[in-house]
């Protein structure tokens, strides 16, 4: 019994590692596990590795090349039969994003949300202060409420004068 527990349990983590390795095709220095959208991995009884994944919002249009390459990094990591299963609720949220997908980001020069809700300092008319991810400066001002995909939003650093994105709060 405990052979096929350890066996199982290997399985699992075998496929948590190929998870590791495939990336978001909107910000590719990402992987699926650093954004915080694999939910669960689960050997069924038929032999067959389940991954339930939550969209960072429902329209993503990026779930389905997701989707493939998740099959495709499980099947040539050796696993057979692989399912991926989307779940809507609860819905993502940037507090699933792991600490090293935040600093990947900034690194990548795009600000990691700065707080676990949204932001509502535009409903009252007030500036948001961001840290700028090239030069740290928090002079900075938005520029555009959607950036290059809709989860994001475009700002501009007032003293290096670059621009950058934002992964906004959800």
């Amino acid at each position: 019994m405990t052979s096929t527990v350890t066996n199982h349990n290997e399985k699992i983590n075998a496929a948590r590692r190929l998870l590791d390795t495939v990336c978001d095709p909107e910000i590719p220095v990402l992987t699926v596990s650093d954004l915080g959208i694999v939910r669960d991995v689960r050997l069924l009884d038929d032999d067959t590795m389940e991954v339930v994944i939550t969209p960072t919002y429902s329209g993503c249009p990026a779930m389905g090349v997701i989707e493939v390459n998740i099959k495709a990094a499980l099947q040539e990591g050796g696993f057979e039969r692989v399912r991926v299963t989307t779940v809507l609720s609860p819905a993502w949220t940037t507090d699933w994003l792991s600490d090293e997908g935040r600093r990947k980001l900034r690194a990548f020069g795009i600000a990691p949300p700065a707080e676990a809700t949204a932001d509502k300092k535009a409903l009252l008319g007030e500036r948001r202060a961001l840290q700028c991810p090239h030069c740290g400066s928090n002079n900075t001002e938005m520029l555009a409420q959607f950036g290059s995909t809709a989860c994001k939003a475009l700002f501009r650093c007032l003293d290096c004068l670059e621009p950058f994105d934002y992964f906004k709060c959800h």
